[in-house]
C-alpha cells in the first residue's frame, strides 16, 4: 500500500512531463508565417492625357507617361518574423510640368505644347521596409515600417506601425495602424514669377502627414466575409504645389507668344484634415466565381466630399488561371478654393486651378489574368515560379482626362 501513493506521484510527474513535451512540440513544430524567401518582380506603365494642366493654370496638355519597375523581397527571419524590402524607380515624362518654363523649347510657348526644359522628366526612387512579428498562436501580429522617397524637387521620410488581433477562432480581426511622413520641397516656381519683386515665395518648405487607421473584419458565414475601416489624416506645412499657376479675372492678362503669364501660384491652407470610412463585402458563390465589392466615403476640411464604389468578379478558369474583370466609380465635390482658368479674384486668400480638386466623376474599367502554382514547379535558376499577374485599367473623367495603366508581376520562391 505504501507503493500506491508513490505510483500516483510517478504517474502524475510522467503525465505533467508528457503534457509539457506536447506543448513544447507544438511550439517547435508550429507552422512558419512564411516558409521561404519570396521575390516579386513588378512593372507598371501609366499614360494619361487631358486639357486641364494645373501647371499652366487649368488649361493645357496633361500628357504624361510613367514607367515603374519594382522589386519586393520577403525574408522569413525565423518561424515568427518576416522582413520585407520594397524598392522601385518611377521614371516619368510630363508635358505639363515641362511648361514650368514654357520658353526653353524650340517652338512658340503654348500651354498645349510641351516645352523641352529640365522639368519635362524626372526619376522618383523609393525604398520601403516592413518588419512583422506573429505570436505563437498567430492571433497577434505587430509590425513596423519605414519608407524613403526622393526626386529632384521632393524628399519624403515615412515611419509607422500596426497591431492586429484575431479572435473567435480567427473569424474576427481587429487592427490599428499609424504612420508619419516628413516631407521637404525644393521649391521651383514658374519662370515668369521668379524675378518679380512683388512675388512672395513660400517660407515653409516642409509637409508633414500624420495618419491613424482602424479596421474590423468578420467572417459572416461560410461564403460571406465583411470588413470596415476608418482612417484619419492630418497634414500641415506646404500643401500647395509651388509651380502650379493661377490667373486672376480682375487682373489684365499678359500674353507672350501663345502663353498667358501667371498672376500668382497656387496658394492653399497650410493644414488639411481628412476622414475616410469604407467597407468591403466578399461573397464566395462557388469554386469558380467570387464577388468582391467596396465602398468608401471621404471628406476633408477643404470642402471635398467623395464616394468610391467598386466591384471585382474573379472567375477561376482552371486550378491555376483566374481572370479579374472589375469596375470602379468615383465622384467628388470641388474644394472651396478651386476655380477654372482665369476665374479667381486677386482679393481671395486661397486659390487653385488644379482639376484634381474640382468637381468631377470618373469611371474605371479593368481586366486582369493571373497564374498561380503554390508548388512552384517551374524553376528559373534557384527561383521557383509561384505566380504571374497581368492587369489593365482604363480610366476617364468627365472633365476629359483619360488614362491607361498596364501592370504585371512575377512571383518567385527561393529554394
Amino acid at each position: 500500500m505504501k507503493k500506491f501513493p508513490l505510483l500516483i506521484v510517478l504517474f502524475s510527474v510522467f503525465f505533467i512531463k508528457a503534457q509539457e513535451k506536447q506543448q513544447s512540440d507544438a511550439v517547435i513544430y508550429k507552422k512558419r508565417v512564411l516558409e521561404s524567401t519570396e521575390v516579386d518582380f513588378l512593372m507598371s506603365y501609366y499614360t494619361q492625357d487631358g486639357d486641364n494642366a494645373a501647371v499652366t493654370g487649368g488649361i493645357g496638355t496633361e500628357e504624361l507617361t510613367d514607367l515603374t519597375p519594382t522589386i519586393v523581397v520577403s525574408i522569413p527571419l525565423n518561424d515568427d518574423d518576416v522582413l520585407s524590402i520594397d524598392a522601385g524607380v518611377s521614371a516619368y515624362s510630363s508635358a505639363s510640368s515641362s511648361n514650368v518654363n514654357p520658353f526653353d523649347g524650340n517652338a512658340p510657348a503654348n500651354p498645349f505644347v510641351a516645352s523641352s526644359g529640365a522639368s519635362e522628366s524626372d526619376v522618383l526612387v523609393t525604398v520601403s521596409g516592413n518588419y512583422s512579428h506573429s505570436s505563437d498562436d498567430r492571433d497577434k501580429i505587430w509590425s513596423a515600417n519605414f519608407a524613403v522617397a526622393s526626386e529632384y524637387d521632393y524628399f519624403s521620410l515615412g515611419l509607422g506601425g500596426s497591431y492586429t488581433r484575431l479572435f473567435n477562432e480567427k473569424n474576427t480581426e481587429l487592427s490599428v495602424k499609424a504612420n508619419v511622413f516628413l516631407d521637404t520641397w525644393k521649391t521651383i516656381y514658374p519662370s515668369e514669377l521668379r524675378d518679380q519683386p512683388t512675388f512672395t515665395p513660400f517660407k515653409d518648405k516642409s509637409r508633414n502627414s500624420y495618419s491613424a487607421g482602424f479596421g474590423f473584419s468578420q467572417i459572416l458565414s461560410k461564403k460571406l466575409q465583411g470588413s470596415i475601416s476608418l482612417d484619419f489624416i492630418q497634414q500641415q506645412g506646404l500643401l500647395s504645389t509651388p509651380f502650379q499657376r493661377v490667373q486672376f479675372a480682375d487682373v489684365a492678362d499678359v500674353v507672350i507668344q501663345e502663353f498667358t503669364y501667371a498672376d500668382d501660384i497656387e496658394r492653399l491652407p497650410d493644414t488639411r484634415f481628412k476622414i475616410a470610412a469604407g467597407g468591403r463585402l466578399h461573397y464566395y458563390i462557388n469554386e469558380i466565381l467570387t464577388v468582391r465589392t467596396f465602398y468608401r466615403y471621404y471628406t476633408d476640411d477643404w470642402g471635398i466630399k467623395s464616394h468610391t464604389t467598386s466591384i471585382e468578379i474573379p472567375v477561376k478558369i482552371t486550378d491555376k488561371f483566374t481572370i479579374y474583370p472589375s469596375y470602379r466609380f468615383y465622384t467628388q465635390t470641388a474644394a472651396d478654393y478651386f476655380a477654372p482658368f482665369n476665374q479667381h479674384l486677386s482679393t481671395q486668400q486661397f486659390y487653385t486651378s488644379d482639376y484634381d480638386l474640382s468637381d468631377f466623376e470618373a469611371n474605371q474599367y479593368g481586366f486582369g489574368v493571373s497564374y498561380t502554382d503554390i508548388f512552384a514547379k517551374l524553376h528559373i535558376w534557384k527561383l521557383g515560379l509561384k505566380s504571374i499577374d497581368f492587369r489593365f485599367r482604363q480610366y476617364s473623367r468627365n472633365s476629359g482626362l483619360k488614362a491607361s495603366l498596364f501592370s504585371g508581376g512575377f512571383g518567385f520562391v527561393l529554394d
